[in-house]
């Protein structure tokens, strides 16, 4: 049997980042004859990626990772739109895209490929680093801490997204394997 292609999108969050990569090598090692993983980062999220020295350790162990040059490509919006995913999942999401999302703003990669996968239908799984109000302490590259005050705005964009047809939203990286169960079976 055919290993179904997943659409792994990656924004530019630092919260995460580690757990999410931990997880998605674990995922395509449990799933190793089962899942075909396509990795696709946004321009902040190579950025990221190199921040926390992921950049070159996620092209090792994904064979298939695809750069953003600009909101249509890699053409990752029109191969989700004719359902050549499983489903696509943003893990780790900034506010940033949360709030172009909500918004119907398209104009990454990312977002782009999420509006027309819910427009046709395609499951969409985002984890968004900013999911409660308050205050959230996270560490950076260097190990030191961050603190955060997670505003009303920011919760109120995870709130609208999380109402999009064809769009589930959760918190935590270890939900991740929970959509890979639901379909990958």
């Amino acid at each position: 049997m055919k290993p179904k292609k997943i659409a792994w999108g990656i924004t530019g969050a630092g919260e995460k980042i580690e757990k999410t990569y931990e997880t998605m090598v674990d995922i395509q090692e449990k799933y190793r004859d089962q899942v075909d993983i396509r990795v696709f980062v946004s321009n902040a999220g190579k950025q990221v990626l190199k921040f926390y020295r992921l950049y070159k350790k996620i092209q090792e162990n994904f064979q298939h990772v695809s750069f953003e040059v600009n909101s249509n490509a890699p053409f990752l919006a029109g191969d989700v739109q004719l359902h050549k995913y499983e489903f696509l999942l943003i893990a780790p999401c900034t506010s940033n895209t949360v709030a172009k999302l909500a918004s119907r703003i398209g104009d990454t990669m990312i977002t782009n490929a999420v509006i027309m996968g819910q427009k046709s239908r395609v499951p969409i799984h985002i984890m968004p680093v900013d999911f409660k109000e308050g205050v959230t302490v996270t560490k950076i590259p260097n190990g030191d801490d961050l603190i955060l005050e997670l505003t009303e705005e920011d919760i109120d964009c995870v709130r609208k997204v999380s109402k999009m047809k064809n769009t589930h939203v959760f918190e935590a990286t270890d939900k991740i394997y929970d959509v890979f169960e639901k379909y990958v079976k």
